[in-house]
């Protein structure tokens, strides 16, 4: 499923979207998203895309 845009969704559609995504499956070694994020929440990572200031290609850049 696509991110939705920025200014075709709201603020709790883009919210949801990175939960689906990144979900916590609580096995921090198996997972590897608290890596990937260098500690953050997936919900802090992406929170310029949630409200909206960024789009998720550009914030998922800041992460590779």
């Amino acid at each position: 499923m696509r991110p939705p845009e920025i200014d075709a969704s709201t603020e709790a559609e883009r919210r949801q979207y990175i939960k689906d995504t990144f979900p916590c499956i609580a096995d921090c070694d198996m997972c590897g998203l608290c890596t990937v994020f260098k500690g953050k929440d997936p919900e802090l990572a992406y929170a310029d895309y949630i409200s909206g200031k960024r789009s998720y290609l550009d914030v998922s850049g800041d992460y590779r």
